[in-house]
């Protein structure tokens, strides 16, 4: 059937099998392009159907032929309503591995579940024996905790005190002005539940228990920090302290692993358009406007190249330093004092009349789109496509 995108406020609730097979041959081609490196043999990604997961585990893949374990929340189509993105992306990416003779192994169900964790370490042991590199990249909502039965959700909301702000409407391009009311100690509670470092520290624990960890293990976990502008909603907010508490939990990791010299880091990655990110009042037009200054700096990077210099040059390279909080700082590019200046004297001036002129926001649009199959060149969207 012929497969347009469809909407639900911020979220796309289509997805284009081909065009998002397309988009996965997109990143695996830039990696082969960067040439084979040593790092990494047997990687488990958990949360790895899109956005940086899915970049890692292309990079692990594609650029250094590890055998790789993905876990991963999806569904498929019912009817002729299509299946998830990440569905079509996990197809997509185990068919390349395939093709090329590269392990590949994708587990659908909830990450969170102590279910999902013993079925990957009962995978681990029958098919690699250990791993030794391990990337916590969830983005879920909701999580219940295997330990209480709770189910927990996440709130994007500031703490103390309203914040006033604006944002854009990137399908209408529509500049509004944002009131976002402060969080309650239940939802901080709730929200550092979901995206705190409870859960990954569950995982290592199960896996170092399993005796699955290989010696001189790493695993990473992905953050942000961000501009001044995006502190009231996102880390000075509810998430903000979700995200200390899983820099906490890298400590503790690290200590915990020190007998198999394991390591663990948090990584403040670069601000892009992923499902999560769109998501966020304010940062859409925060993004908008930074795409648009280190586009014209040439400095620009998506997720494939964020995780490809991530792995490359500071994982497995010769550049590993870590900012005054232990954590690796991939975000150096962005936060810059002549981006970030720019970037402010932007918001400003920026309104629904001059957007278009002063922001890439129609790049925002259709990075969004391509998260879900829809925009790229080699796809013919006129033809039907099997769901």
């Amino acid at each position: 059937m012929k497969i347009e995108p469809k909407f639900r406020g911020f979220l796309c609730t289509a997805a284009h099998p081909v065009g998002c097979a397309e988009n996965i041959s997109e990143q695996i081609n830039y990696v082969k392009s960067k040439g084979k490196f040593k790092g990494p043999k047997n990687v488990l990604v958990i949360g790895a159907s899109a956005g940086y997961g899915l970049a890692s585990r292309i990079v692990a893949a594609f650029g250094f032929g590890a055998s790789t374990i993905g876990v991963s929340f999806e569904k498929e189509a019912v009817g002729k309503r299509t299946g998830t993105a990440g569905y079509y992306n996990t197809k997509a990416f185990d068919k390349f591995c395939n093709e090329e003779g590269i392990y590949t192994k994708s587990i659908n169900g909830d990450a969170y579940s102590n279910e999902i964790k013993e079925k990957v370490i009962e995978t681990i042991k029958d098919d690699l024996g250990k791993v030794d590199l391990i990337i916590y990249s969830l983005a879920a909502p909701r999580r219940t905790n295997p330990l209480t039965g709770e189910t927990l959700s996440s709130v994007l909301k500031p703490i103390g005190e309203s914040f006033k702000s604006k944002t854009v409407d990137f399908h209408t391009k529509e500049v509004k002005d944002v009131t976002i009311e402060p969080a309650s100690e239940d939802e901080i509670r709730q929200t550092v539940g979901v995206m705190g470092g409870e859960d990954w520290n569950l995982w290592i624990e199960a896996l170092k228990k399993a005796d699955v960890l290989a010696e001189g293990v790493k695993t990473i976990a992905y953050s942000y920090v961000g501009p001044s502008i995006t502190f009231p909603i996102y880390r000075e907010g509810a998430i903000g302290m979700a995200k200390d508490n899983l820099e906490d939990t890298a400590k503790e990791l690290t200590k915990k692993l020190q007998n198999i010299n394991g390591e663990a880091y948090v990584s403040v990655n670069k601000a892009l358009v992923t499902q999560a990110s769109s998501a966020i009042p304010v940062v859409s037009l925060y993004i908008s406007i930074l795409y648009k200054i280190m586009k014209e700096k040439n400095i620009h990077e998506g997720c494939i190249e964020q995780i490809q210099r991530l792995f490359e040059d500071v994982l497995y390279g010769d550049n590993l330093k870590l900012d005054e909080k232990g954590r690796i700082r991939i975000d150096e590019l962005e936060m810059r004092e002549d981006v970030q200046n720019e970037v402010n004297n932007i918001w400003e001036k920026v309104n629904s009349q001059n957007i278009e002129e002063l922001t890439d926001v129609e790049g925002f649009r259709k990075e969004f789109l391509k998260l879900f199959g829809f925009g790229l060149d080699n796809v013919d969207y006129d033809k039907d496509a099997e769901v």
